[in-house]
């Protein structure tokens, strides 16, 4: 399976997902992490300069589609469409409140990771 962390520097889980630098992409087998690499963040809104515009499906059409490889998603944050755009999408997503991106994969691949939703937030970007 792959698992995509949002990171903006490769180690620390970052505060909020769409604004984040990139995403660290890994592979696992549930015991172990294969291959890994780091996808610059060029396709959320935020990346893409639609601040202020309307949050809906069509802006998360990008973001769903570059991430559409991964089964799971990691964040420390982020907005309540994205994640239940993200949900639909049959990507299983944490909120967490680990900022430790190895201890967050370590967490999950142990079933430890706990999705905390509550740190998702209702904002409007206007």
């Amino acid at each position: 399976m792959k698992i995509a962390i949002a990171s903006d520097d490769g180690k620390t889980i970052a505060s909020h997902f769409g604004r984040t630098r990139g995403f660290i992409v890994l592979e696992s087998d549930g015991k172990s992490v294969g291959k890994q690499e780091y996808r610059p963040n060029t396709f959320t809104g935020h990346a893409r300069g639609l601040e202020g515009a309307e949050h809906g499906l069509d802006r998360h059409a990008p973001i769903l589609n570059a991430l559409s490889d991964c089964q799971v998603v990691i964040s420390h944050g982020m907005g309540r469409r994205i994640y239940e755009d993200l949900k639909q999408a049959n990507i299983e997503v944490f909120i967490t409140d680990e900022t430790d991106s190895e201890k967050a994969i370590e967490l999950f691949i142990q079933g430890r990771l706990i999705d905390r939703p509550e740190l998702s937030c209702d904002h409007s970007h206007e």
